[in-house]
């Protein structure tokens, strides 16, 4: 759950990184750590073991750091153990290319070999290492650091989400981004990157989300997008509507008691715009009567405690509709040759709707033929915007690892569903759906009593 921040802009870069750092640390970490730009002091990389204040105290606050141009990471250790040297970013050997990296790349070991013989030299046991490597080695080739990003793409296996800084190019940021999120901000004094919305809401509302295969050049005033051919690419933006209140603690002693008492609320956001006049609507599902009449299956896919939304599911859907539903962990849709095709329904659940496993089954069934309905929380995540339908939970962002709201709106939200599609087929008896819909709109206020 490593986080990434990276800015350009008209302001000290250093203090801002360790802002969006320190909003990203519920994420957990072992090590943080910088790198800033300069034109009178290069490039300056703070990394170290521990918390991100021991960080911070090093740097004074990134008082230390001069620079409006640059880059920083809290890692979990996947590769190495945790300490000061397999912290990022990471730098070429020729010291002039850093980097921060999210995911994992699976070929590593090979590119690492390659470039060993070509006289390279390591000093951390990280994947990441690998590739601020390579990158020194492709730009050697052609000189020009986009070119050098788009070879070194072709060259690696496996997910990522980059944040590149180079000396040579001091008002420029680059971004890339596989299976793994990063997003794009546009603020006044400067432009984002960064994994997480709530590393930049303070700062900006106007985002942008980075598709896979994509790379993105980041200046003081500019952003420009390229596939992986380096076209151009026309973004679209959305605009965060939740607060910056919404990603701090609100006078709680920590992030979980606040999204325990959330819950009454999350839910009422969850299902009252979605009940009109007595009946559920669902305005953003274009599932009709004849394509559920014909369905032979339905799978729900996910992951950890969506897993267990659809466990309990099952149960209600499986009464209401009588149809057989099917729930499987994401990890193991793709290994168990599913059966599935054109009358599948295949429902996905994720929170952040970049959930990896949730995202490649889903692909599978796709590829399969299946119809996906993504049940999500983050508005434009992958997953919203690969699925032939998605319903968002509209929960506000979730920071305690626990979850607590997330589960009770995707859990509503499937009821809701479930309750449509039966009302569809005629499976439902009215006065049994009335009263369902009777005690779902009862449900906020229950809890808040409860909570109470």
């Amino acid at each position: 759950m490593c986080g990434i921040i990276g800015f350009v802009g008209n302001e000290p870069a250093a203090p801002i990184l360790l802002d969006g750092l320190e909003r990203m640390e519920y994420r957990g970490y072992d090590s943080a750590g910088v790198a800033v730009r300069s034109e009178t002091a290069g490039l300056q990389v703070r990394k170290t073991k521990g918390r991100l204040q021991v960080l911070s105290d090093l740097i004074h606050g990134g008082a230390d750091l001069e620079g409006n141009l640059g880059i920083g990471h809290t890692r979990w250790a996947t590769h190495g153990e945790p300490n000061d040297i397999n912290a990022h970013p990471h730098v070429s050997e020729n010291g002039r290319i850093a980097l921060v990296h999210n995911g994992i790349i699976e070929n590593y070991l090979e590119i690492k070999e390659h470039l060993m013989r070509q006289g390279i030299h390591f000093t951390s046991d990280t994947d990441t290492e690998v590739v601020a490597q390579l990158l020194e080695f492709h730009y050697n080739e052609c000189h020009n650091m986009l070119e050098a990003v788009g070879r070194c793409l072709r060259r690696i296996e496996g997910s990522y989400a980059f944040g590149i800084i180079c000396a040579d190019y001091p008002n420029a940021l680059i971004a890339a981004r596989k299976d793994s999120p990063l997003i794009i901000g546009y603020g006044q004094n400067g432009n984002f990157i960064a994994s997480d919305v709530t590393a930049v809401i303070k700062y900006t509302r106007d985002v942008v989300y980075m598709d896979d295969g994509e790379i993105a050049v980041l200046t003081a005033d500019s952003v420009d997008v390229f596939d992986d051919e380096l076209l151009p690419v026309e973004k679209t933006h959305s605009l965060v509507d939740w607060d910056v209140s919404a990603a701090e603690k609100g006078g709680y002693a920590h992030f979980m008691a606040k999204e325990i008492m959330e819950q009454p609320e999350a839910v009422r956001k969850t299902i009252s715009p979605r009940i009109r006049d007595g009946r559920v609507v669902l305005d953003d599902l274009h599932l009709t009567a004849e394509y559920v009449r014909d369905l032979s299956r339905i799978y729900v896919i996910a992951c950890g405690s969506s897993y267990h939304v659809g466990v309990v599911s099952k149960y209600s859907w499986e009464k209401l509709l009588r149809r057989p539903v099917e729930v499987v962990l994401a990890s193991e849709f793709r290994y168990c040759d599913p059966l599935v095709d054109e009358k599948t329904l295949v429902i996905v659940i994720s929170q952040s709707g970049e959930t990896l496993d949730t995202m490649a089954a889903m692909r599978e069934a796709k590829r399969r033929g299946g119809r996906t309905l993504a049940i999500v929380n983050v508005v434009g995540s992958s997953i919203a915007r690969e699925a032939d339908d998605v319903l968002y939970t509209w929960a506000g962002p979730e920071i305690a690892v626990a979850t607590t709201k997330a589960y009770t709106t995707q859990l509503v939200l499937m009821d809701l569903v479930g309750l449509y599609l039966a009302d569809l087929l005629g499976t439902v008896e009215q006065s049994e759906y009335d009263a369902i819909l009777s005690e779902m709109q009862l449900l906020p206020e229950k809890m808040r009593q409860f909570l109470s």
